[in-house]
C-alpha cells in the first residue's frame, strides 16, 4: 500500500504523502515537516531542470530512477549529506527531498551528532541537518525505506495542515511551488531564494 501511494501519483502528490511521515534509523525517529518535490529528464513525464536527474541517468543519481521508496543520498558541496526518497516507478525519475523534521525520539543521540547547544527547533531543520540527525551517509544510498527490515524505515502518516511555495536555493524552475511544509511545525526552514535565480514575476531586481 505504501509503495502504491508513492508511485501512483506525480512527484508533488508523493511529496504530500511523505509530509508528516516518520523516518527511523538507529533509535532516532524524525517526523518529516518539510519536503521538496523533484521530477526528471526533459523527455520524462515530469520535466524538471532543477532535478539531479534532468540530464539523464548517471551512477550518482541512479536511485532517482526508481523503484519508489529508496533513499537517494548525496553530498552537497562536499560539506553535508542530503536525503531524498525516490517516488517514481522503476525507470522513471522522481524524488522527494527531505528538508526538515522534528525529533520524536532519540534526541540525545541527535544532540551528540549536532553542534552543542543547538536549539531543539534546529536539530533537523534543513536537509543537511536532517541527514546528520539520522546519521545518514553515502553508505545508506539505495536503502529501501519501505522494507520492514531496513536500517532506515519510513512510516507514512497524515497531516491536515499543508502550505506550499517555491523550492529553496535553486536557480532554475525557481517559481515552481513544489516545497511543502506543515505550518508552525518544528524543523521548517525559512525561504531563501537563490541569488542566481531570475527575478520572480512581478518583482524588479
Amino acid at each position: 500500500m505504501a509503495f502504491e501511494r508513492l508511485t501512483a501519483v506525480d512527484p508533488l502528490k508523493a511529496a504530500h504523502t511523505i509530509l508528516g511521515a516518520t523516518l527511523c534509523a538507529g533509535g532516532v525517529i524524525l517526523r518529516i515537516t518539510e519536503v521538496e518535490a523533484y521530477g526528471g529528464p526533459e523527455d520524462g513525464p515530469w520535466p524538471d531542470p532543477a532535478a539531479h536527474s534532468y540530464r539523464g541517468r548517471t551512477p550518482r543519481n541512479a536511485v532517482m530512477f526508481g523503484p519508489a521508496g529508496h533513499l537517494y543520498v548525496y553530498r552537497s558541496y562536499g560539506l553535508h549529506h542530503c536525503a531524498n526518497i525516490s517516488v517514481g516507478p522503476d525507470g522513471v525519475a522522481a524524488a522527494v527531498l527531505l528538508r526538515g523534521a522534528e525529533v520524536v525520539a532519540g534526541e540525545e543521540t541527535v544532540r551528540a551528532r549536532r553542534t552543542a547547544g543547538t536549539p531543539a527547533s534546529n536539530l533537523a531543520r534543513g536537509p543537511g541537518n536532517l541527514a546528520e540527525a539520522l546519521g545518514l551517509t553515502l553508505a545508506d544510498n539505495g536503502i529501501d525505506v519501505l522494507d520492514d527490515g531496513a536500517s532506515v524505515k519510513l512510516t507514512l502518516g497524515d497531516t491536515d495542515r499543508v502550505a506550499a511555495g517555491p523550492r529553496v536555493g535553486i536557480s532554475v524552475a525557481a517559481e515552481r511551488p513544489w516545497r511543502l511544509w506543515i505550518p508552525g511545525a518544528v524543523g521548517v526552514s525559512a525561504y531563501r531564494r537563490s541569488p542566481r535565480a531570475p527575478a520572480a514575476p512581478g518583482r524588479m531586481g
